[in-house]
């Protein structure tokens, strides 16, 4: 395959990197004290060497995968960087799972290895005895020593900066498997090829303009696609500098912005809404944002007065880890049309269809498809999941997203809904049937339904009903405390409702649309 990515890979990019950028600035990193660190691309560039060696000598080979739990932080960016050079697969887990929901995802990766914080060691540990782990765990971001794990940053110190063993990669090898919430109880597994990452990269710099002065400053957790596709990625194409702040504040992100000097950042609706309540400053405007890449959906009345305030011009756009990139965008000049999520992409096409599949005009609401080829510029796929993939992936190319929309004589899309039993929270894709599922396992819970309801800061709050079995009371309090215990904090819901009944459809499901 030749084309603008041919068959390179995440290796090439860094040797090209560690080569023509050598001393530019790669990664400014500030952690959620406050601390910076500071690397160019040729001391990253062997840092990443270092964590591929370490990763040889505990006996990951290519196709192996390696599960991690980090926040964001340059740990995690040597461990998809190093595994890739050797061919591994990183699958990274989302910061907020327990270890509860993270063991389906180990399973059903069959992952060697398990990278974790000091918070998450005692969740582990038992995992680890189970053989779950046939390598076990290794400890990342901490100064003590404990007898049962090693230490990721001494392993990696004691490692030689030059590449010890160089496989054969293709670009169409699998580097990453994202595991994302669908509207199914369990999350299912988007692999990522070398190519998807690096035509990321590419379409990020169209889509920004991004240059080699360019400085993209991120609050976007590691683990997302957000982050690696539409920031770390473009950044690394462009030889740009990352500019990585692990923990978003809304009282210091604008003062951030500024004294970064980052000339593009990364916004959901959250942060607009919570930068809006901070105290106005003489010097907002003083920033140095060309563009503010933002991601669905805020109303006229606060897009136009955060522009304002700021002295910024949001750049809408559409799309999903499956997709890659955002593969609906405002174009990188010119006019915008909000609403509109934008046109479609460099490299894609998409139309609205019916439920039959059939096209639809201009104007007409209907699901949104895009095309593209997987593996390079859509995903190769879902993780052991031939039967989702027929479904979402046909033969020509095209995807089926599930969302809503339409688009107009001029060719601009309009974004209507999400996935059925999708729910949004600052940014984090709930499904509402996994909490369903957790719900209903109770005793005292015959049955449950969430939905999503509207929140002023974080888009929607979740919300769960639930009618108690017979003879059984609970409170909504208790329901609040097991799903603290048995849920990723973002996903407990912020309302609960005891009923008496639950509507119903005449096929005897829970009717949602009545519930609120």
């Amino acid at each position: 395959m030749v084309d603008i990515i041919s068959n390179r890979t995440l290796r090439d990019i860094w040797e090209d990197a560690a080569c023509f950028a050598a001393e530019e600035s790669f990664l400014i990193f500030q952690d959620r004290e406050g601390a910076v660190s500071e690397f160019s691309y040729h001391r990253f560039n062997v840092e990443i060497n270092k964590a591929a060696n370490m990763f040889i000598d505990l006996g990951i080979r290519k196709g192996d995968r390696v599960a991690t739990q980090l926040c964001s932080s340059p740990e995690f960016l040597m461990c998809l960087f190093g595994l890739a050079k050797i061919g591994a697969v990183m699958v990274p887990l989302n910061e907020q799972y327990t270890a509860c929901e993270s063991r389906h995802i180990l399973e059903k990766c069959q992952a060697q290895l398990l990278i974790i914080e000091e918070r998450y060691l005692d969740d582990y540990r038992s995992l680890a005895k189970d053989g779950l782990l046939p390598l076990g765990l290794l400890l990342a971001r901490s100064t003590r020593y404990f007898e049962d794990v090693q230490s990721f940053n001494i392993l990696k110190d004691e490692q030689s900066a030059q590449l010890k063993q160089i496989c054969v990669l293709e670009s169409s090898d699998v580097a990453e498997i994202i595991f994302t919430s669908g509207t199914t109880s369990e999350p299912k597994g988007v692999m990522l090829t070398h190519c998807n990452l690096l035509f990321a990269g590419e379409y990020g710099v169209w889509q920004t303009s991004m240059r080699r002065d360019d400085r993209l400053l991120t609050t976007m957790p590691a683990c997302h696609s957000n982050f690696q596709l539409a920031a770390l990625m473009p950044v690394l194409a462009a030889g740009a500098t990352l500019i990585l702040v692990e923990r978003y504040s809304a009282r210091n992100f604008w003062r951030q912005i500024c004294d970064y000097q980052a000339t593009v950042a990364q916004c959901v609706s959250m942060m607009v809404r919570t930068l809006m309540l901070q105290p106005q400053q003489e010097w907002e405007k003083q920033n140095q944002i060309r563009e503010l890449l933002y991601f669905l959906p805020l109303s006229d009345a606060e897009k136009n007065a955060f522009e304002q305030r700021f002295n910024v011009r949001l750049m809408n756009s559409y799309g999903s880890t499956e997709t890659v990139t955002w593969v609906i965008t405002d174009p990188p000049c010119g006019a915008r049309r909000w609403p509109s999520v934008g046109r479609v992409g460099l490299g894609y096409q998409a139309k609205i269809v019916d439920e039959r599949g059939n096209d639809l005009p201009p104007q007409a609401i209907g699901e949104i498809c895009v095309k593209g080829q997987p593996g390079r510029t859509l995903m190769l796929g879902y993780f052991q999941d031939e039967e989702e993939n027929a479904r979402v992936l046909d033969a020509d190319g095209w995807m089926r997203t599930g969302d809503k929309g339409y688009y107009d004589e001029d060719g601009w899309f309009f974004f209507i809904d999400r996935k059925t039993n999708l729910i949004k929270r600052a940014g984090e894709n709930i499904s509402a049937t996994e909490i369903e599922t957790i719900l209903a396992a109770h005793p005292d819970i015959a049955e449950a339904a969430v939905i999503g309801v509207p929140d002023p800061i974080r888009d929607e709050a979740v919300k769960a009903f639930v009618l108690p079995r017979q003879g059984c009371t609970i409170s909504e309090q208790e329901v609040l405390d097991y799903c603290k215990n048995n849920l990723a904090e973002y996903k407990v819901p912020s309302f609960v409702e005891i009923r008496t009944s639950m509507p119903t459809t005449c096929s005897m499901k829970i009717e949602k649309k009545l519930l609120y």
